[in-house]
């Protein structure tokens, strides 16, 4: 919701064509996607332009629900023709204007802002700063992880006259992206979090990566970064007057001094000042990526006024999964969506949208809401809940804070209502949840992780956690190899990897797949019966299931005469048309169709009109490795040819597919209507070309059960393989074999990451546990531990053993809990 604006005062200033048709012109909401508006006499749709849809196709959607304020592109003319009662804005580029939008909202905030940018940690750091702010403050900050070209915009029109300090983060990935990023935020305070490797490919150096992102802090008062990177500090006393700097570092030379002492219950942070003043400050947290996150907000907030004693309550308060909406196995079949540790508008907003694209065949939607803190005006407040609980076709609400029951009249009457967190614990089992898709999300001092724990089905510590943003960002990876016309089919079989296909299928539905494959008909019916509406291709039919593939509209691959007879002689007069993919052998001499069979194969199709022919493929046998370069351009030349002649003699246009993971990569050229996206979709480039340019999408997590003294010389595991050279400490750790953690791994052949840490394995590694060399890690009983992910990789792990990637995530048992994270 943004400062009300009237738009044909606005629109009048800026360059482009207005036309005016309505008197209605009263502004308070921005949208950019039609089907989150519920307020639409009050709304401005807003056209922009995607890689897949335009905008303007979605203007009439957003009339029906009452809008009559628009920005279109100018490419968009048709479009106002049916908008004949409505202002319209006709713009170059809709995004500037929105843009211009949003400067307009910020300029009218009078009240310190702070912009934070760097390669890792943005968003966390603005999450912890804005709930230790909050307990003196009216805090805003940019929901999520909204840092892009059109998050800030959209983030900045949430500002309101309440609030007393407005966070916003701002990520850049291009040279040249920062400027219009300033302009929108123009913040009073910087933060730069770190430097990393990020988005390295697009920039000539380090120098020029730091110098576009420092573009940010231009004007800034006072700018904080930690003085230990080097390259990092260098450049900012090079760059920015000496006065607006305020550095920290673990040693002494800064102008706060912050250095670590760990302990068994968490980490002490010990603090100079440069004037000499000594503060000692207590966090839970160990890892060295969240202690530098903790300290760049500890002296944020002491700049901002806040005192030692506020800053430690607010520590005490701050939780290690706090970015990430997660998605759960629940008690009783049912599904949780775990956003519990804050609640504001926007962020309900974004949690109630990924909610509407999971599972379609819960019983119902269960929305379980806090009360929410500093968020205005109160009954329009819980108007906008109660009209959002509509919007989002919310089967059953339940609130929780005693001013709920000031407003019961607002929702719908069979919602539950408790006085607090501890209310509805003790009367949890009335809300007879079964087989429901459950979002729990509420402010942090209702401690609604206390729900997630009863409601969480009691399962395995080991997780394996699925990043849906790192899915999105290689499946846009490899798209922008493609042309804009060619489409993508996502390989989905073996449970999508060992990912979990529902989950995973469905937000690829969301984010734009063209197709998906599996191995089998029950995968296709499984997904189909969770809700997935995308074409799917089976690829290992069985005939004799013709009902089932017709029922849910499967699409068969028919690899031999044989089985192109059995579906013909299954078919009758009453059957459904039904799609079908070719795949031809040229060289991979696993299943298909040579060039000799080809005849009695279109003898069968011009006989049976019925089957429609859907796509034609092939599989390159050596795609992924340079030695057989020669072989694979072979096969798509022959796949190229055969499949012209197929349909030059049946007079018809399928789909042609031929590249896999690898192949997009090295024959981008032979693309033909569609590509197979498999395993570089969960960060694994298999060519190893382009690795860097990939994200890991699956992290193999454990804790330690146990932590043991040993002596120099002592045994370890079955078979006494595992010794001491030394004296020290090992973990166990709860995972084995059985879980999908390979055997070989064992005595040292791989490593894991405790607290920022490589520990390598030591002795044999067991069915359900495997031990690991701490010696001098300070490791407690409970701490994670991460078995694959960023580092160690699954590449490297495979190289390890002398395996594939595909085989370790394959192998991920089904006793290890998924968990699906989304910024």
């Amino acid at each position: 919701m943004i400062q009300s604006i009237e738009f044909k005062k606005f629109a009048s200033k800026y360059p482009g064509e207005f036309i005016v048709s309505s008197a209605c012109d009263q502004i308070n909401q921005v949208a950019i996607d039609s089907r989150k508006i519920h307020s639409g006499n009050q709304t401005l749709f807003v056209a922009l332009d995607g890689s897949r849809q335009n905008g303007s196709d979605f203007a009439m959607d957003a009339h029906d629900l009452k809008v009559r304020n628009f920005i279109l592109p100018l490419s968009a003319k048709k479009a106002t023709e049916k908008l004949k009662d409505s202002n319209i804005l006709m713009v170059e580029k809709p995004l500037y204007a929105l843009q211009v939008l949003a400067i307009k909202n910020r300029s009218a905030f009078l009240g310190p802002v702070v912009g934070i940018t760097g390669s890792n940690g943005k968003t966390i750091v603005k999450e912890w700063l804005a709930q230790i702010l909050g307990q003196k403050f009216n805090t805003y900050k940019s929901p999520k992880s909204y840092n892009s070209q059109i998050g800030v915009a959209l983030s900045a029109l949430g500002i309101q006259a309440r609030h007393q300090v407005a966070l916003l983060e701002a990520g850049i990935s291009q040279p040249g992206e920062m400027d219009r990023l300033k302009q929108i935020i123009e913040p009073q305070l910087g933060i730069f979090t770190n430097i990393g490797s990020a988005h390295d490919e697009n920039f000539e150096d380090l120098e020029t990566k730091i110098e576009e992102k420092c573009k940010l802090f231009r004007d800034v008062n006072f700018l904080i970064y930690r003085k230990d990177h080097s390259k990092l500090g260098q450049f900012i006393n090079k760059t920015f007057h000496p006065a607006m700097l305020i550095s920290w570092s673990d040693d002494p030379g800064a102008d706060y001094t912050l250095s670590i002492r760990p302990d068994f219950k968490g980490s002490k942070i010990f603090m100079v000042a440069r004037d000499l003043r000594t503060f000692t400050f207590f966090t839970n947290f160990r890892d060295p990526a969240s202690l530098e996150n903790i300290r760049h907000v500890i002296v944020a907030s002491l700049v901002l006024g806040m005192s030692p004693e506020k800053i430690q309550s607010g520590l005490e308060m701050l939780h290690a999964v706090d970015m990430r909406l997660t998605l759960k196995s629940g008690i009783k079949r049912c599904l949780l969506i775990d956003d519990s540790y804050n609640n504001d508008l926007a962020g309900l907003e974004i949690a109630l949208e990924f909610m509407a694209h999971q599972r379609k065949s819960a019983e119902r939607r269960v929305l379980i809401l806090s009360e929410m803190l500093q968020e205005g005006n109160e009954i329009e407040v819980f108007r906008k809940i109660a009209g959002l609980i509509i919007h989002y076709e919310i089967d059953f609400f339940v609130g929780v804070g005693h001013l709920f029951s000031q407003y019961k009249s607002l929702f719908p009457k069979q919602s539950r209502f408790f006085w607090g967190t501890t209310h509805l614990l003790e009367n949890i089992a009335s809300l007879n949840l079964s087989n429901d898709l459950v979002l729990v999300k509420g402010a942090r001092n209702f401690h609604f992780e206390n729900i997630i724990k009863l409601l969480e089905a009691q399962v395995h510590e080991t997780v394996l956690e699925i990043n849906l943003n790192a899915l999105r960002h290689n499946f846009n990876f490899y798209k922008k190899r493609l042309q804009p016309d060619t489409r993508i089919m996502v390989m989905v079989k073996a449970f999508a990897y060992g990912g979990g296909s529902a989950e995973i299928a469905n937000h690829l539905q969301q984010i734009g797949a063209d197709y998906l494959s599996v191995a089998y008909i029950d995968e296709g019916v499984y997904l189909r019966q969770k809700g997935v509406t995308l074409p799917i291709m089976v690829m290992n039919p069985d005939m004799q299931h013709l009902s089932l593939i017709q029922h849910y509209e499967l699409e068969p691959v028919i690899f031999n005469n044989r089985t192109l007879l059995q579906l013909t002689s299954a078919l009758t007069s009453h059957s459904k048309n039904i799609s079908i993919h070719l795949e031809l052998d040229t060289g991979m001499r696993r299943l298909g169709l040579v060039e000799g069979d080809l005849e009695d194969t279109l003898a069968l199709l011009r006989a049976h009109s019925e089957i429609k022919l859907a796509g034609l493929f092939t599989h390159l046998a050596g795609a992924d490795e340079a030695i057989h370069e020669d072989f694979s351009r072979e096969q798509l030349a022959t796949f190229d040819r055969i499949s012209q002649g197929i349909m030059q003699k049946l007079s018809c246009r399928p789909i042609r597919h031929a590249l896999n993971s690898a192949g997009i990569i090295r024959f981008p050229e032979y693309a033909f209507d569609m590509v197979r996206l498999g395993i570089g979709l969960h960060g694994v480039e298999i060519n190893q070309l382009e690795p860097e340019k990939l994200q890991p999408v699956a992290t193999l997590k454990s804790v330690v059960s146990q932590v043991k003294k040993l002596a120099k010389g002592d045994s370890i595991g079955y078979g006494r393989h595992g010794r001491l050279i030394q004296d020290g400490e090992i973990a166990t750790l709860a995972i084995g074999y059985a879980d999908g953690y390979d055997r070989r791994f064992g005595n040292g052949k791989a490593f894991v990451m405790i607290q920022g840490k490589k520990a390598p394995t030591i002795g044999n590694i067991c069915m359900d546990m495997c031990m690991i060399d701490v010696s001098d890690l300070q490791v407690k009983e409970g701490d994670e531990v991460i078995l694959f992910g960023k580092e160690p990789s699954l590449q490297y792990l495979a190289n390890q053993i002398g395996t594939i990637p595909y085989e370790l995530l394959t192998g991920i048992g089904l006793r290890v809990k998924r968990q699906y994270i989304l910024d």
